[in-house]
């Protein structure tokens, strides 16, 4: 009889293990709960706390009473014959009311063997692929898989809508030695809220956003969101366009903008000052870009982040785009709709810090886990958050796969790397006795350094259209330098000595700018040992810095001459130009967060004759290809005159690849000068394509009758020269009627 008995009892659970379970410290919840084959049929485990009764439920079955094997909630029901995941579901009666289920712990891992082994390692590229909450049908059951790394937990769990954010009820499984867990939920689709309850190594419950989630609730919810993309893009040109471009020899202007605070003057009115939508962003957005001649947008941080604050530079969802303007899809009919109107889009990316949000990435599985464990190493100083241990396979393959995911699903076509310098020196903004120093006693950090370059050899190895930009403030060496010749790899830097150089030169009253010429001519020193970016970024305009045109010297007249002349001068140096919105327009006051752009100034004829300027910069910008097919080229570059100080005013020659070239001639002066002998490169009629003095740029018409005649004649080490008159704080852009080669062919 005890024989017969222990045979009969053989399906049922190690009370052990069960008790492991109601601890929820069951690292493989899938070996005890769900469908298991027993002799002569099967057994269904189940785990549902505080529930009064659970049965087995089949079509054309009886439904079979499960018996409670545990008073916490263990139920076990035994069948007499096999049966399949997707044949059975549970009925659960609860004091509340019924529900009908589908068991969870019925299906199979959907993590193969070889991505789990990429993940596992730290070299998955497309992590996103295998990772956070996807959509999938399983054996013929759709559902939502779930999947974290969190190697140090104790347990992780699953709370969501579903199940009343109970996170008792549905325990994840640990996939070996990866530190991956993951379950699968069947009939839980998009639009589903969730997040991870995780036991820690020390044993505490907290509660995490996913970190690799698509999608989040609007903030201030923390919540993740499951996210099923359904977008059908149509920019195939556009990407077949990208992949056979060179960025570095084609046009580049780009229009720096605020997600949260960009909305049009055209549509004030009617929207009430709040923050477009994505959709609503791209019925309005192309079509200013491409009045204005911009050939890029670039957003400040459009991941999820919870402070507006922090403009998007604290990060909480590196994979979803912000939920305050849309969905994902919402998201990707902006670029999408940016791509069909020729524009190309750029993000800025924050791999140098997140923020200690206790409900985000800091600590996530009780330990330092995506953050170094070392504070002076951990912690950022200035900005009050923490520091990716770069060191970490894992980590790095979070970042690396963020990238792609942003270059690749959501055809994103640059990336603008955030805070480089922050990454590359183990001093920075920290005192003697702050820092560690690498394993050679030095102030670099080796491990970031190695990052950055895996993160562009893996980034252009994937994407060749693509562009890198790092905004890196020192003298590193070989930031755009390709990996395999020793560089960073970036495809450009911001240009921030010149930067700084220029706008402290137009702060300065022009009775003493002869004492800082040098300001501006010492950028062409160096202006080629890099591909920059001329940077006139939302740093500029806030924090008491004064917005651009505020920081110009003179009264209200020069000011806005002096930044028409800055404008031309820029557009007209080597390298990419970027302009954050409202320079545009001559912004009196600094940008804000809270606050639109003030519009209203065009209906001035100065702000409005400044916008008519970088308009027209724009297209003459990209109808001369001297000014940018050879930016990387010290050729493509030649000055006029450099040295006169005592007049204020610079002269140079730009080239093209075809040797066509283009004269700029500025004076930083408040008087015109009358008759000034210039150096030409030839011969001929030289069309004036830019004044910024125009009196449609609110300038007061001073100049050369819309051309000059260049005559035989060294002078400035030039063949020819021409009388020219250059206009007060203004700039003067000439271009020969004719290619030089048709000059010669006609004589």
């Amino acid at each position: 009889m005890a024989r017969a008995k222990d045979r009969a009892d053989s399906w049922r659970a190690d009370p052990a293990e069960v008790q492991t379970l109601v601890r929820g410290e069951h690292r493989d919840p899938h070996r005890l709960l769900g469908l298991h084959p027993v002799d002569g049929g099967a057994v269904v485990r189940v785990w549902r706390p505080e529930a009064d009764e659970v049965a087995v439920v089949r079509d054309g079955a009886d439904e079979v009473t499960a018996q409670r094997t545990h008073d916490a909630g263990f139920f076990e029901a035994h069948l007499d014959e096999p049966v399949k995941a997707a044949d059975y579901r549970l009925r659960v009666r609860y004091a509340d009311g019924t529900y009908e289920v589908r068991d969870p712990y019925a299906f199979w891992p959907t993590f193969g063997e070889i991505d789990l082994h990429l993940a596992g390692e730290g070299r998955h590229e497309e992590l996103w692929r295998r990772m956070g909450a996807h959509v999938v049908d399983l054996e013929g059951v759709s559902g939502t898989t779930f999947a974290v790394w969190a190697p140090n937990a104790r347990s992780v769990r699953v709370v969501a809508d579903f199940n009343s954010w109970d996170g008792r009820l549905h325990p994840m499984r640990q996939l070996g030695a990866s530190g991956i867990w993951e379950l699968f939920v069947p009939d839980v689709g998009s639009g589903t809220f969730y997040k991870y309850e995780v036991v820690t190594a020390q044993g505490q419950v907290v509660t995490r956003a996913d970190p690799y989630a698509f999608a989040t609730d609007v903030p201030p919810g923390t919540a993740s969101r499951v996210h099923q993309s359904r977008y059908q893009w149509n920019d195939d040109e556009w990407l077949q366009r990208r992949n056979r471009s060179n960025p570095i020899a084609e046009p580049m202007a780009t229009y720096e903008l605020h997600l949260g605070s960009w909305i049009h003057h055209d549509a004030d009115r009617d929207h009430g000052g709040r923050p477009y939508t994505y959709r609503e962003l791209a019925e309005v957005l192309p079509d200013y870009l491409v009045d204005m001649g911009f050939t890029h947008v670039e957003f400040l941080p459009a991941a999820e982040h919870p402070f507006g604050g922090s403009w998007g530079y604290q990060v909480t969802g590196y994979f979803a785009p912000s939920a305050r303007f849309g969905d994902p899809d919402d998201f990707r009919y902006l670029v999408d709709t940016l791509h069909q109107r020729g524009i190309g889009v750029i993000v800025d990316w924050v791999p140098a810090h997140f923020p200690k949000d206790e409900w985000a990435l800091a600590r996530f599985d009780g330990t330092a886990l995506f953050e170094h464990v070392d504070p002076r190493r951990g912690e950022h100083p200035d900005w009050g958050t923490l520091v990716f241990n770069f060191s970490r396979n894992e980590v790095r393959n979070f970042l690396i796969a963020n990238a792609l995911f942003w270059l690749e699903e959501l055809h994103i076509d640059g990336l603008r790397v955030d805070a480089v310098a922050s990454m590359l020196y183990l001093d920075y903004s920290r005192g003697e006795g702050q820092w560690v120093p690498n394993e050679y006693g030095g102030r670099e950090n080796i491990e970031a350094v190695e990052f950055l370059k895996e993160f562009n050899a893996v980034v252009y190895g994937r994407n060749p259209g693509v562009i890198t930009i790092a905004e890196e403030s020192t003298a590193w060496p070989g930031v755009t330098r390709p990996v395999h010749l020793g560089g960073l790899g970036f495809g450009f830097k911001w240009n921030m000595g010149w930067m700084h150089d220029t706008l402290d030169y137009f702060g300065h009253d022009p009775i003493h700018r002869r004492f800082h010429h040098n300001q501006l001519t010492f950028g062409l020193m160096y202006a080629w040992s890099e591909n920059y970016v001329l940077p006139l970024s939302h740093d500029e305009v806030v924090h008491g810095k004064r917005s651009l045109l505020d920081k110009m010297a003179g009264d209200r007249w020069q000011k806005f001459a002096n930044l028409r002349a800055l404008y031309a001068w820029m557009w007209a140096h080597p390298g990419k130009q970027l302009l954050f919105m409202g320079g545009e327009i001559g912004q009196w006051r600094e940008w804000s967060e809270v606050r639109q752009i003030d519009w209203h100034l065009l209906d001035e004829p100065d702000h409005r004759g400044l916008h008519n300027l970088v308009r027209d910069l724009n297209r003459a910008y990209a109808a001369q290809p001297a000014l940018f097919e050879k930016d990387n080229d010290p050729t493509g570059f030649a000055w006029i005159d450099a040295n006169n100080a005592d007049d204020n005013v610079l002269s140079f020659v730009r080239y093209a690849a075809d040797g066509s070239p283009l004269v700029c001639v500025v004076n930083l002066a408040p008087v015109p000068r009358q008759g000034m002998r210039t150096g030409f490169p030839h011969t001929g009629r030289w069309t004036e394509v830019l004044n910024t003095d125009a009196e449609v740029y609110g300038g007061s018409g001073v100049g050369n009758m819309g051309a000059v005649e260049a005559v035989e004649g060294d002078w400035h080490g030039l063949p020819a020269h021409a009388d020219i008159t250059i206009p007060p704080l203004g700039a003067l852009w000439f271009a020969p009627d004719k290619p030089r080669d048709e000059e010669i062919s006609d004589l």
